[in-house]
């Protein structure tokens, strides 16, 4: 009967193979000790909250407490009549004040961002302009009802000392920063909610 060599001392002995969640595991080479110690010394990622499902249809529930609400959440969205279907044309608007219309670019901006010199971007930041066009392409309000909204985003520029002669001009001067803006349709908001517009 012919001799085999044995192994050398150095090469460790083979496990025998193995089937199944076991085979995956490390055995006895300390490597999980020392990825759970590399894992340890990494600092803590920052907390960003899952998004969070809706619950039957109701408002969708964050886990941290607050409710996150799209930006038309106090207005229902446009809907399609049976009429609108067969004529295959869009869902009436939803009618809006002024008022309302400003306040629905508001809360525009604050969910998808600002931009200056630009109507929108790639990423779905808009202008003040933008974001009355978008509050409009969304079925919300009329062609009239953004005149009147921009009258009185003119009038609180003027009463407020800034001359400029649209309020596009005001988003993209380099001084003007988003909370300007915001404040600015704000105070138009409630200047049109006063006079009932």
């Amino acid at each position: 009967m012919p001799r085999t060599a044995p192994n050398p001392p150095s090469a460790p002995m083979a496990a025998p193979a193995a089937s199944g969640p076991a085979a995956a595991r490390p055995v006895a080479s300390g490597l999980v000790a020392e990825i759970e110690a590399y894992l340890a010394s990494l600092p803590a990622p920052a907390r960003t909250p899952a998004p969070c499902p809706p619950l039957d249809g109701g408002p969708r529930v964050c886990p941290l407490g607050s409710v996150l609400r799209p930006w038309y959440a106090d207005h229902a969205p446009p809907r399609a009549t049976l009429l609108d279907r067969v004529l295959r044309r869009p869902a009436r608007p939803v009618p809006v004040t002024a008022a309302e219309h400003l306040g629905l670019a508001s809360r525009y901006i604050a969910a998808h961002g600002w931009l200056q010199g630009a109507m929108w971007d790639g990423a779905g930041r808009v202008c003040l302009l933008g974001a009355q066009a978008a509050v409009l392409a969304h079925g919300y309000g009329t062609p009239a009802t953004v005149r009147t909204a921009r009258v009185q985003l003119m009038e609180v520029l003027h009463a407020t000392g800034r001359r400029v002669s649209s309020p596009d001009e005001y988003n993209d001067r380099p001084s003007t920063r988003q909370s300007d803006v915001h404040r600015l349709l704000d105070r138009a908001a409630a200047r049109a909610a006063r006079l009932g517009l």
